[in-house]
């Protein structure tokens, strides 16, 4: 039973990092307030997690290992999903909070911002790039299409959107 207990003990984390992460952002959110919303103990944490950069990345990295994947023989039709699923993201007020506390976050610390790119910008590139690599491939986009440039045209616009929203 001490897994399972584990396991828990680490998901209570996780959720009360985030939250909490969300509210006060990364320097506001001191250890011992996630332990004490976990209702797990300093020690266990750290356990777990060296510092809280760690813990941080943990929790953007659970964020985006849940995006969906879209994956029909209708290149549009995974696309649009693709590209609702990330602008529903945006639009979720908890998790705008908390993208503009970690990247106000990582504008102080450059090992972190590559790892919030790594974690954040990344996956989304990627699965727009292997989706528009398979329009190439099947025929269903022009083979003329430069896949940066279709990346580019893809999120660009969500991007603008962000910045927008975060500087009112």
């Amino acid at each position: 039973m001490p897994r399972i207990r584990s396991a828990r003990a680490h998901e209570q984390v996780l959720i009360a990092a985030q939250e909490l992460f969300s509210e006060r952002g990364i320097d506001g959110a001191s250890m011992d307030a996630i332990a004490e919303t976990s209702g797990v103990s300093k020690a266990t944490i750290y356990k777990h997690w060296p510092d809280k950069d760690a813990l941080c990345l943990e929790v953007l990295h659970r964020l985006k290992s849940q995006i969906p994947v879209f994956e029909t023989s209708d290149l549009r039709a995974d696309l649009t999903s693709l590209l609702n699923y990330e602008i529903r993201e945006q639009k979720s007020e908890a998790h705008a909070r908390l993208m503009q506390h970690l990247h106000a976050y990582a504008a102080k610390n450059h090992g972190f911002a590559i790892a919030l790119r790594a974690r954040v910008m990344e996956p989304p590139v990627n699965r727009i790039t292997e989706l528009l690599k398979r329009g190439l491939r099947d025929g269903s986009l022009r083979s003329d299409l430069e896949i940066s440039v279709g990346v580019a045209l893809l999120l660009g616009p969500m991007m603008y959107r962000y910045v927008m929203a975060v500087i009112g």
